[in-house]
């Protein structure tokens, strides 16, 4: 049974903006639905209640830069025209072909990285969140790949501990690779396998740590962003089911580019797609009526550069209301006058087309 949006209830991400305690913020949902604007409109909303806020892309795509106009990179830089949001975008995969040393000591890392796919994306997540945490930085929004990446991002901690096994499986058999993978890590070329495990220890415990603070409702949430449509759908609740699993908080769902009723004049397309909408933000509803759910329009333009952004983000902390009421007096007068326009221009149109047919 289909109804009105106006029916549904409305809610904001305020409760994300006022929970004073989180550290970290994920946003994630299906690739295109607007997850790098979200994150970057919650960056700059959360800015205004808190002291230092960092956003950090996980995609590849690195779509942060676009959406702000602005080039970031793997360190954290200031945001133009703020004084306390920061920036960066991390590609784990880049970051290890930049490190690995082209001599033939890569067997070591090949063996290592087949038998436990992601290790080395682990292992550079490891060593960010790091950095991370020595900066101080009031609260962290993660701008997260798609949703099989991001769900992989989780797995991080259990990964690092299969690495660990298999490199003290593997150390017997590469004693003599040790010291180049002494460099990879970082550590002194004087030490050898001691520094290499207690390296990758060292890690492990710094992800553990932050796998407890992900699990923390206190500490953080996921924010997941979608689109009224069924894959969009069916990947927002297989996120939200897999963030139930790993026991990470989840209780806000933003819905991007509804058209909204006053958008619909007498275009079949727009009316057809409307319909199809509905039909799915009404079982969002029914699904996750525990949620917080925010609606967004669809907009006829991009949202890109900080203005963009700024004026975008009202409609995350007040529910977005059509300027006419379906129905009402100045809608349908608005109405009347666009099928009188329409008549005209089809009859100037016929009368067109039978003058030809005179000449003719």
């Amino acid at each position: 049974m289909a109804s009105n949006n106006q029916d549904l209830p409305e809610a904001t991400v305020q409760n994300v903006l006022e929970q004073d305690t989180l550290k970290w913020v994920f946003v994630g949902g299906k690739g295109g639905v607007g997850k790098t604007t979200c994150s970057s409109i919650l960056g700059i909303l959360l800015s205004q209640f808190r002291s230092s806020v960092l956003i950090i892309s996980t995609d590849p795509a690195h779509n942060l830069s676009d959406a702000f106009q602005q080039r970031f990179t793997k360190s954290p830089t200031l945001v133009n025209g703020f004084s306390n949001l920061y920036a960066m975008e991390i590609d784990p995969t880049v970051e290890k072909e930049d490190s690995v040393s082209s001599d033939g000591m890569d067997d070591f890392l090949s063996d290592l990285t087949n038998a436990i796919p992601g290790i080395d994306e682990a292992m550079s997540f490891a060593e960010m969140l790091k950095l991370v945490q020595t900066m101080d930085y009031s609260v962290i929004v993660f701008d997260t790949a798609p949703t099989g990446h991001t769900l992989r991002l989780l797995q991080f901690p259990s990964t690092l501990e299969k690495g660990l096994a298999k490199v003290m499986s593997l150390k017997n058999r590469f004693v003599g690779m040790l010291s180049q993978m002494t460099r990879l890590l970082g550590v002194d070329e004087e030490f050898g396998e001691a520094a290499i495990l207690g390296k990758l220890e060292g890690m492990k415990d710094i992800i553990e740590e932050v796998n407890r603070q992900f699990k923390d409702p206190d500490l953080t949430t996921f924010v997941c962003v979608c689109i009224p449509e069924f894959l969009s759908l069916y990947e927002t609740e297989r996120l939200v089911q897999e963030l139930a699993k790993f026991e990470i908080d989840t209780h806000n769902i933003i819905i991007n580019q509804v058209i909204f009723d006053e958008e619909v004049v007498e275009s079949k397309l727009l009316k057809a797609r409307m319909r199809m909408q509905q039909k799915y933000l009404d079982q969002f509803y029914m699904l996750y009526d525990d949620f917080n759910i925010t609606k967004l329009p669809l907009l006829p333009q991009e949202v890109c550069g900080v203005d963009a952004l700024k004026e975008f983000s009202h409609h995350f902390v007040t529910p977005y209301q059509p300027s006419l009421a379906r129905g009402s007096v100045e809608e349908l007068q608005n109405r009347v006058a666009a099928l009188k326009e329409q008549l005209k221009d089809a009859e100037a149109e016929l009368e067109k087309v039978q003058k030809g047919k005179q000449k003719i």
